[in-house]
């Protein structure tokens, strides 16, 4: 693989360009979105509305993704995630300090807004300048990363709870993990600088007498049309390993207030099923760069599958909070497995140079899942019950294991067993550079 890096790859060069902002971000989001169906219900909201708060988030994911691949490729990633991080603590501020129900769906979009861009820049770098021989664990560490912050979040959320008896007081946290990660990109080396691979890809795809802007817009729109086939078919499958995902973030924290659950206790099972599900992501990664993306996604999905259905049958049952607890680590566990395989299988797709736009287009499918999930939950929590939209999640997940089954083998590059982790074969009859 050619990256055009002005460095050759090593693990050290990413550690803080790359891994220590998605922490600190991922730290301030995993405080917040288990208390934000608590705020939503502390503020009046029925528990369907406090599901369709909650899913503002991956509402705002979905609408920031194209603009975001048109913003990196425009203006770089480290202009482009100060701009994210002002964003988020725009958002968060509002959600905090104007207490209504419509002031926190609106301060959670701009949240999702902020969060597309700043996961976009990561993925585009990476993409980038990461050799393909470690491609899977690099991007499944940076998933790893994030699951690291969604991990120590919840147990400082329920710590901040117990201190103040406030739930809206962890909100804070969050603009405090925004500065944090300003103050890190204004102090390290741009690694857009120092690598160089993005700036000469940004440069390759803007004509001669052209204006960037709109080149880059277009090549967004181009991306789309190119590689349409291979984004509704390998797209679909990932939007669904984005959907149950997704469901899972908005169905555990409304799980434990549907059975009557203590915030912080709910908080502290979330904290321990985020922790299990961070530790298996280097396990992840290692699987797919040894055996191929399916060995991931496949029992990922099943796993995300079965833990919704355990949910949906054991609501009512006595030992509903024990059931609940098994099931939160179940999942935990299964997302654990899938840690960066969405990320790993874009990066395989995208064109070498200048990723960012196919990559916005990608994430657009993936984050459309994301997003319909939980608005679909609350949908159908108010019209049947949570345990009706637990079991059909459970089944859209099997349907994404049967999808990404049949279309990974066809489009991704297979590694052979006993092959060099240097030397990939690519599937016969498709290319980054079309497919119709």
């Amino acid at each position: 693989m050619t990256t055009g890096t002005a460095h050759p790859f090593s693990w050290r060069s990413i550690v803080l360009p790359a891994y220590l902002p998605t922490l600190l971000f991922s730290l301030g989001e995993g405080a917040l979105i288990p208390v934000i169906p608590v705020v939503a219900t502390e503020r009046g909201a029925s528990l369907a509305l406090a599901g369709l708060i909650a899913a503002m988030l991956m509402v705002g994911e979905l609408v920031g993704d194209l603009p975001a691949g048109w913003l990196v490729a425009r203006i770089g990633e480290r202009a482009a995630m100060i701009g994210a991080s002002v964003l988020a603590s725009a958002g968060t501020l509002l959600a905090l300090l104007v207490p209504t129900t419509w002031a926190l769906g609106i301060g959670i979009f701009l949240l999702g807004l902020a969060t597309a861009v700043f996961g976009l820049a990561r993925h585009a770098f990476l993409t980038s300048y990461v050799p393909e021989r470690v491609r899977a664990r690099a991007l499944s560490t940076l998933a790893g990363v994030f699951r690291g912050g969604w991990a120590i979040g919840p147990f400082l959320a329920a710590a901040i709870i117990a201190w103040t008896g406030s739930s809206a007081a962890v909100f804070w946290v969050l603009v405090a993990a925004c500065a944090a990660v300003v103050a890190v990109l204004l102090v390290l080396p741009d690694p857009e600088r120092v690598f160089g691979a993005a700036i000469r890809a940004r440069a390759a795809s803007v004509t001669p007498g052209s204006q960037g802007g709109t080149d880059a817009a277009h090549g967004v729109w181009r991306a789309i049309v190119t590689h349409r086939g291979v984004l509704a078919r390998i797209g679909t499958g990932v939007g669904l390993l984005a959907a149950i995902r997704a469901s899972r973030t908005v169905i555990v924290p409304l799980w434990a207030v549907s059975i009557g659950m203590r915030p912080d206790a709910a908080a502290l099972v979330i904290g321990i099923a985020a922790t299990v599900d961070f530790a298996l992501f280097y396990v992840s990664g290692h699987v797919m760069d040894r055996h191929g993306r399916l060995w991931s996604a496949i029992p990922g999905l099943i796993g995300l599958a079965a833990g919704h259905f355990v949910l949906a049958a054991t609501h009512d049952l006595p030992g509903a909070v024990a059931w609940f607890t098994a099931s939160a680590i179940l999942l935990g566990v299964a997302n654990g497995l899938s840690s960066g395989v969405i990320l790993t299988v874009g990066a395989d797709l995208a064109p070498k140079v200048n990723p960012a736009p196919f990559l916005g287009a990608y994430r657009t499918i993936a984050d459309a899942g994301g997003a319909a999930a939980p608005l679909a939950v609350a949908a159908i929590t108010s019209a049947v019950s949570i345990m009706a939209a637990s079991a059909v999640m459970g089944v859209v997940g099997l349907i994404g294991a049967v999808m990404l089954w049949r279309w990974i083998p066809r489009y991704v590059p297979r590694r052979p067993r006993h092959a060099s982790p240097d030397r990939a074969e690519p599937d016969e009859g498709w290319t980054p550079a079309a497919d119709t």
